[in-house]
C-alpha cells in the first residue's frame, strides 16, 4: 500500500474498476430547493495561497497571488451521511470502497466487532491507518458500525469519483481549489484560519482537530474524537461551516505543486488546475490534524490523494454555477 501521513492512498493493492453509472435527479422543486439553499460567494479578486512560517513549501502553498473568480454557489456544509444515503437509495450507486471491499480507518476508531476485519500490512510513514474490510460510507468504523448513528456527520470513505458522482446526481459539481479557498476564507485576507490568525480565540475551539499527543492520546478538548456534526462550531463570514478540520474535502483540480506558480491567465482567472495528473486536491485538514506532524488545517494548506482512494477522514462539499451563468 502507498500512503501519506495526512491521507493514505489506495496504491497498487486496489485496482480501479469503472464507477457506477449515475442518473441525475429528476428535475423539480427538490433540486431547485437544493440550489437555493447554497451560499452565494461574490466574484472578484482575492489573495490565494500562504507564506505562513510553519507552511509546507513542498506542497505548493505559495506563492501568495491575486486570483479573480466569477461568483458561484457552494454548500454551507460537507455532504452528510443522511444526504449521501438518499443519493444511494435513489441511484443505486456503489462507492469505490464498497467495490474494492475495504477502506482506511484510524486505528483508535475501528469498531470492536471489526477487529477481525483488519487486513495485514501497514501504511508506510503512517501505521495508525488500518485497512479494514467492510469499512465504507455506511459502516464508517468497519463492520458493526452504522451511518445511522451519525446522520448529521460528514460522509466519509468517499473517493473523488464517488464525490463527483454525487455532485452530478445533485446537478452540482465539486468546487475548484480556488473556489474552495475563496469560500473558506470568508472574506478575510491572508488569515491563517477561517476566523482569523489565533487558533483559539478567547480560548474557544473553532474547529475539530487533534488535541494531545498524536497518535497516542487525543484529549477531545474540542468536543470530538472522530468526526463532528457538519454544523459544529461557528460558521465563517460567508456562512460556511468546518472548513478547517473535521474532514478533508475533495476539489475538482488535479494536483500540482508548481502549475499555479506561473503568472498566466489560466492560473489567475477562474483557475481550474492543470489539465491532467495522478492525484486530486483535498483541502481543509481533518480531525486527525495536529501541529506536531500535519498542521494542514490552515486555510492555505493543501494535499492530495488518488481519485479512487477513500479514508475515514475524507469527505466533500458541492459547488454550482449561478443559474443562468455560461
Amino acid at each position: 500500500m502507498s500512503g501519506a501521513c495526512c491521507a493514505p492512498g489506495a496504491g497498487s493493492d486496489r485496482d480501479a474498476p469503472e464507477p457506477s453509472v449515475v442518473r441525475r435527479q429528476a428535475p423539480g422543486r427538490e433540486r431547485e430547493q437544493g440550489l437555493r439553499a447554497m451560499l452565494r460567494i461574490p466574484g472578484g479578486a482575492f489573495l490565494m495561497g500562504g507564506d505562513d512560517a510553519d507552511a509546507f513549501p513542498e506542497d505548493g502553498e505559495g506563492p501568495v497571488r491575486e486570483v479573480r473568480l466569477a461568483p458561484f454557489l457552494i454548500d454551507a456544509t460537507s455532504v452528510t451521511n443522511r444526504q449521501f444515503a438518499k443519493f444511494v437509495r435513489s441511484s443505486g450507486y456503489r462507492t469505490d470502497a464498497e467495490r474494492h471491499g475495504w477502506s482506511f480507518v484510524f486505528y483508535a476508531l475501528v469498531h470492536p466487532a471489526a477487529r477481525h476485519a483488519v487486513r495485514d500490512g501497514a501504511v508506510e510513514q503512517a501505521p495508525w491507518w488500518l485497512a479494514v474490510e467492510g469499512a465504507c460510507w455506511s459502516a464508517p468504523y468497519g463492520p458493526g458500525s452504522a451511518w445511522t448513528d451519525l446522520p448529521n456527520h460528514p460522509v466519509v470513505h468517499v473517493s473523488w469519483r464517488d464525490a463527483s458522482a454525487y455532485a452530478a446526481w445533485a446537478d452540482k459539481r465539486l468546487p475548484t481549489e480556488a473556489e474552495w479557498e475563496r469560500a473558506a476564507r470568508g472574506g478575510l485576507e491572508r488569515a491563517r484560519f477561517p476566523w482569523g490568525d489565533d487558533l483559539l480565540p478567547r480560548g474557544q475551539h473553532r474547529c475539530n482537530i487533534w488535541q494531545g499527543r498524536f497518535p497516542q492520546d487525543n484529549t477531545g478538548e474540542d468536543g470530538y474524537l472522530g468526526t463532528a456534526p457538519v454544523k459544529s462550531y461557528r460558521a465563517n463570514h460567508y456562512g460556511l461551516y468546518n472548513t478547517s478540520g473535521n474532514v478533508w474535502e475533495w476539489c475538482s483540480d488535479w494536483w500540482s505543486t508548481t502549475w499555479h506558480a506561473a503568472d498566466r491567465p489560466e492560473t489567475r482567472h477562474d483557475p481550474a488546475g492543470p489539465p491532467a495528473g495522478e492525484a486530486k486536491v483535498i483541502r481543509g485538514g481533518s480531525y486527525l490534524c495536529h501541529a506536531s506532524y500535519c498542521n494542514r488545517y490552515r486555510v492555505a494548506a493543501r494535499t492530495s490523494n488518488t481519485p479512487d482512494s477513500s479514508t475515514g477522514h475524507m469527505g466533500f462539499r458541492c459547488a454550482a454555477d449561478l443559474p443562468g451563468a455560461p
